[in-house]
């Protein structure tokens, strides 16, 4: 289940990049050239890249805890003993779970009101406001999704005495691991 929540957010972090790629550099560069051209835009491109943008947060948002690239200081805490770490990457992680469903909470506080109202923005393109945001609900959903579950996979290795896997699942890697990711061996003899 674990990997296939996983792919899923890599999937999503995809969507995400084509968001970005096609939602706010395509607008901006015909946006461009239509001012060279014509003298005048002809696309709303700082409309249409600010909904970009906000899709891409939501949708790479799961993608982010799963493959840990949340920004955790942890120069204390990696000088524990490795239960005690782990409570502590627990809490951090059941705390991430709290924020992310507070997230996908208040934002679709704002999308019903936006569904409420017939919202539409008040640019010549007069988008519905339930579109964009709309994916921008959905990408918080399935980051308090991605965000829950993680302390769940954790909690049930742990419950198996997998230490392993609860590290696997939850803990940001140390130095050394980050360092093996990108070829460098820290602990290889020095010429």
């Amino acid at each position: 289940m674990h990997d296939v929540v996983t792919r899923l957010s890599r999937w999503m972090a995809w969507l995400a990049g084509a968001v970005i790629l096609f939602g706010c550099a395509l607008p901006i560069s015909i946006d461009v050239v239509s001012r060279a051209v014509v003298g005048r835009t002809v696309l709303e491109s700082f409309e249409i890249s600010s909904y970009a943008f906000a899709a891409c947060i939501g949708l790479g948002m799961g993608f982010t805890v799963t493959s840990k690239a949340n920004i955790r200081v942890d120069i204390l805490s990696a000088q524990l003993p490795r239960p005690l770490r782990l409570a502590f990457d627990m809490t951090a992680a059941i705390a991430l779970a709290v924020t992310a469903v507070a997230l996908a909470w208040y934002s679709f506080d704002v999308l019903a009101q936006s569904w409420k109202l017939g919202a539409r923005s008040q640019s010549t393109l007069q988008v519905p406001l339930l579109l964009p945001q709309g994916i921008w609900w959905l990408g918080f959903v399935w980051f308090a999704t991605v965000a829950c579950l993680t302390p769940v996979f954790a909690l049930s290795r742990w419950v198996a005495r997998d230490l392993n896997g609860v590290e696997t699942v939850m803990s940001n890697p140390d130095l050394k691991d980050e360092m093996a990711e990108i070829g460098i061996d820290l602990e290889a003899p020095k010429p």
